[in-house]
């Protein structure tokens, strides 16, 4: 009635753990005269979905509006979410909040989340999304944001910060220097966004690559907008950088990764700055 009154949008939601348990009951006893019963996990995940269905009806009754619902349902097992989901997307026309409860922490929880919603998104299911993770003691719960930008980002549909590609690192990559080079433009980048995106729209789309040898680095690196080829095991010491698909310049000496950054830095400014604003300003 309160959201009703001051027309706010509605989460409403049917979670597997508190699930009603009437209306399972009455499912599971239907369950048994079938002449070919489902399995109890899939009567399960009939319960869920019609619980939020006549959730949501009953919310219209009392006179909230349609277009002001959000269903949600939460289950924690990856192909429980897709079929929960697939059947919401097939019977209801409300917008869909995804989200594995219960995921776990780490790389796990990352892993069965963007296995489960990437299916879903793919397909066209789901409007809303939180990636829930477990966190690590004293861990920062921001990293729920970033990791749900960067699904969402990874698959095209949104963009948030400048996507920084990196070799995996072989034989040939011994030096540490293009991971902590990648790590701190990423870190740089996503921590000025907040500024950047004020300052110069359309960098959230911007590609930079960091590669960790002379083998496949140059030609990956040509495919970024900005790229560095570093140097590996046993090359000379040099790093050539292209720009927009050109090679555009060679940094050495000790300076190779702090003269990249100011090289990126500039890029941004040049590319993305507003010449008329900054004029004004």
């Amino acid at each position: 009635e309160m959201a009703i009154r001051y027309d706010k949008p509605v989460r409403i939601g049917v979670n597997w753990g508190s699930l009603d348990q009437e209306l399972l009951t009455r499912l599971m006893d239907d369950n048994q005269r079938r002449g070919f019963p489902l399995t109890a996990q899939e009567v399960t995940r009939e319960a869920i979905v019609q619980s939020a269905i006549l959730s949501a009806e009953m919310a219209e009754e009392i006179g909230l509006g349609r277009e002001k619902i959000i269903l949600s349902a939460k289950v924690s097992g990856v192909q429980d979410l897709i079929a929960v989901y697939t059947e919401l997307a097939t019977r209801s026309n409300h917008a869909l909040h995804l989200g594995l409860t219960e995921a776990g922490m780490g790389s796990k929880g990352i892993v069965a989340s963007s296995a489960a919603m990437g299916i879903l998104l793919q397909q066209g299911i789901g409007d809303t999304i939180r990636i829930s993770l477990t966190p690590e003691p004293n861990g920062d719960r921001t990293r729920e944001v970033q990791v749900s930008q960067e699904l969402l980002q990874t698959m095209g549909f949104r963009q948030f910060v400048p996507i920084v590609a990196a070799c995996p690192g072989c034989g040939r990559t011994t030096s540490t220097v293009f991971q902590e080079l990648a790590q701190n433009i990423q870190a740089d980048l996503r921590k000025n966004m907040p500024v950047w995106r004020e300052k110069y729209p359309g960098v959230e789309n911007l590609k930079v690559a960091v590669m960790g040898c002379i083998v496949n680095g140059p030609g990956e690196s040509k495919h970024a907008d900005i790229g560095i080829s570093l140097p590996g095991t046993g090359e000379t010491p040099t790093a050539p950088v292209f720009v927009d698909g050109r090679k555009a310049a060679t940094l050495r000496g000790p300076s190779i990764a702090a003269d990249f950054e100011k090289m990126v830095a500039d890029y941004i400014e040049q590319r993305f700055g507003q010449p008329g604003k900054a004029a004004a300003e």
